[in-house]
């Protein structure tokens, strides 16, 4: 799964474009080594621009000394709006019985090549802006709480940040999730 030249050039000046315009997000990080190692890596672009179409608007939050990787977060100011009202894994999805919704957050990260951002990295994200002020986004599960048929989501509400459970099968027009992706 790769993208055309044309769509690799528009992604790479809309990401450049983010990436300056949101500058206090990855201090100290320069766009032309962010643009080589995107540039090497085709799949990754592809990932990024599949954040990009479902309103992720990925941009660059962290740079990874000990891999050389640049983390990209969904940095929208809600919930991606194409990833809303999803349940949160397949189990969850196969165990509804009526109105079904269309996929869960963890196929579709895998379908886009991405990961699901666990609650340290959300709080982390919300010390770069204030994200989630009317939406809720699925963050990764410990295996001991999926275990039992929850799920945690995140918010921001009154200033703070806030984590929650829901079961696993619940779906919410307001809720969807973020993603995370390591270039």
């Amino acid at each position: 799964m790769t993208l055309t030249p044309n769509e690799t050039q528009e992604l790479l000046n809309k990401l450049k474009s983010r990436f300056e315009k949101n500058s206090g997000r990855h201090i100290g990080i320069n766009w032309t080594d962010v643009q080589t190692r995107l540039e090497a890596a085709p799949a990754k672009l592809w990932s990024l621009n599949r954040m990009d179409l479902t309103g992720g608007e990925p941009d660059v939050v962290d740079f990874d000394s000990t891999t050389g990787e640049f983390i990209f977060f969904d940095c929208s100011q809600e919930s991606p709006k194409e990833r809303r009202s999803l349940c949160y894994d397949r189990a969850a999805l196969d165990a509804r019985k009526q109105n079904k919704p269309s996929s869960s957050a963890l196929d579709m990260c895998v379908e886009m090549g991405v990961e699901l951002l666990n609650e340290a990295e959300y709080r982390y994200l919300q010390t770069l802006g204030e994200f989630d002020l009317k939406t809720s986004s699925w963050i990764a599960t410990p295996p001991e709480i999926r275990k039992l048929g929850g799920a945690l989501f995140c918010d921001r509400r009154y200033n703070k940040v806030f984590t929650y459970h829901n079961g696993a099968d619940s779906y919410y027009a307001a809720r969807g999730f973020r993603a995370k992706l390591r270039v």
